[in-house]
């Protein structure tokens, strides 16, 4: 006789911890933005950007990921974010109990947007659910246009794509209509934005997204 012994994924701990962060987040009226990508796609620029473009009007807040190191977190506290690191020492993604650490120790008087930052990577952060209230999936044009096709699950949980370094574009051989293609494929209710944060170029289409989905 085959002895069946069933166990719950270690994942749904997370998903009823998530749950309760995003209703404490919704009372308080803070609307959260789960961000996801490779190392170095620009997510602490585009941050940057983001938070100053709507300061002081929107406070803003930041969970910053990484591995080691508050570089990221100093950056964004200087563009006017209030800020807390989370260092995971090699963790490859973010959890819920993580975040929930952070919000404990987080002054959110009057905060309205929440800004997760999490760990660079394409693949572990796609799976885990934070308690946010929409998800950004970032590709920089220097990654190439088949890493939609590679790492398929960071589109399909997206609510927002955004094709970031456009300025480089044409020395990456990037295919932005590919790109945008094979991304609706996938998604086809994903908004795509491609822009430069050196730029600034596209920077207001994401500044609008961000206004109608978390405003």
């Amino acid at each position: 006789m085959v002895r069946i012994k069933v166990m719950k994924a270690v994942s749904a701990k997370n998903d009823e911890i998530a749950a309760g962060i995003r209703a404490e987040l919704a009372e308080q009226g803070i609307k959260a933005l789960n961000i996801i990508s490779s190392p170095g796609s620009g997510k602490t620029t585009l941050l940057e950007r983001t938070i100053a473009h709507f300061a002081p009007e929107i406070r803003s807040a930041v969970i910053v990921g990484d591995p080691f190191t508050a570089n990221d977190a100093k950056r964004l506290e200087i563009a006017g974010g209030n800020a807390f690191q989370l260092n995971t020492e090699g963790s490859c993604h973010l959890t819920a109990p993580m975040v929930r650490a952070a919000l404990d120790e987080m002054n959110l008087s009057g905060v309205k947007l929440l800004f997760i930052e999490n760990i660079g990577n394409l693949i572990c952060p796609a799976a885990w659910y934070l308690g946010e209230t929409a998800r950004a999936t970032l590709l920089s044009v220097t990654e190439g246009t088949d890493k939609v096709d590679k790492y398929r699950r960071a589109f399909l949980i997206a609510h927002c794509v955004v094709i970031t370094k456009t300025d480089l574009a044409p020395s990456c051989d990037f295919d932005l209509e590919k790109a945008t293609t094979d991304i609706q494929s996938l998604n086809s209710s994903v908004t795509v934005l491609p822009l430069s944060a050196t730029t600034g170029e596209g920077l207001d289409a994401w500044y609008d997204w961000v206004q109608q989905h978390l405003l």
